[in-house]
This record gives C-alpha cells, sequence and structure tokens, in this order.
C-alpha cells in the first residue's frame, strides 16, 4: 500500500466521534518522522510505501496513515531519551543558554501554558547527553531525565558562522 497523504489525526473530534478504531500502528523514530519518501512496517506486519507530498514537514503521534477495514493505521512517534531543563530563575537559564549554546543542541522550548510533563513552569528540552548532565549538575540547575514523545522532531538548527 502507498501512502501518499495523511488522513488526519486521531486527535481529531470526527475520528473518535465516527468510533473508529486504530486497528494498528508504525513506530516511527526522530529521524524517521521527518521523512517524506520512505518504506515501512506496521507492528502486525504490514508493508507501506510513504509518499508523501512536500508540504508535510514531518508525521505526528496519532497522524492517520491508511483506512482499512480493520479500522486505522496510525503513526506513534517513539519516546526519545531527553533532559528536561527547569531553571529557577533567569540568571540561571542565561547560564545554560550561553553553556550549551556553542554546541548547537538540538533543543525544543516549553512555556508554562504548554502541555508537556515537568515543564509547568517552562522548560528547555534536549536529547540525553551525559556531558550535558554533568554540566547541569555543575551548574547546579535543576533537570530531569526521562522519555518523552515529543510533539515535533528535533531538528538542527540554521546557523552560519
Amino acid at each position: 500500500m502507498i501512502v501518499t497523504a495523511i488522513l488526519g489525526n486521531i486527535r481529531d473530534e470526527g475520528t473518535e466521534a465516527a468510533g473508529t478504531t486504530v486497528a494498528d500502528r508504525v513506530v516511527f523514530d526522530n529521524e524517521q518522522r521527518v521523512k517524506r519518501i520512505q518504506r515501512v512496517t506496521t507492528e502486525t506486519g504490514t508493508e507501506l510505501g510513504l509518499r508523501l507530498d512536500a508540504s508535510v514537514r514531518e508525521l505526528e503521534d496519532g497522524d492517520i496513515l491508511a483506512r482499512t477495514a480493520d479500522g486505522l493505521i496510525v503513526a506513534a512517534m517513539a519516546p526519545v531519551d531527553v533532559i528536561v531543563i527547569t531553571p529557577a530563575t533567569v540568571e540561571e537559564a542565561l547560564r545554560v543558554a550561553h553553556a550549551l549554546g556553542n554546541r548547537h543542541l538540538q533543543a525544543q522550548f516549553f512555556g508554562p501554558a504548554d502541555d508537556f510533563p515537568g515543564a509547568e513552569g517552562g522548560a528547555m528540552v534536549v536529547r540525553y547527553d551525559h556531558t550535558v548532565e554533568h554540566l547541569l549538575d555543575h551548574l547546579g540547575v535543576a533537570y530531569s531525565r526521562g522519555e518523552h514523545v515529543m510533539p515535533k522532531a528535533f531538528r538542527h538548527a540554521e546557523h552560519t558562522h
């Protein structure tokens, strides 16, 4: 089966209201979720070819890839081992930003209004790296480590020197 378009997301009210069940899932890691053209296999062994339009920047957790007689085939994002950095003050945040900035780490930022576990007061989230953990311990900045399904893929920031 060739998938050329995302048919919605299971978070959408219409999908749940229709009572459609999830029949199968394809689990994507951070790198796979940004590839528009690839071959994948569902958890039950069904092979799919993805050939998505350039308008699809990345797959999201719950994206509907196909409808079958048994139900939906959906995209599921694999959890990522991350460090959730939660500075207590602006000064701590600036020290972390200065210390980590030149490493060009892939990072995501969450504010108090975002629904991300452990980031209630705002947080910077990076992939786990023991040197980052050591630095945060040295700086005395609060953080937690955990496996999280990220709302977006980690991407390199464009930059020049």
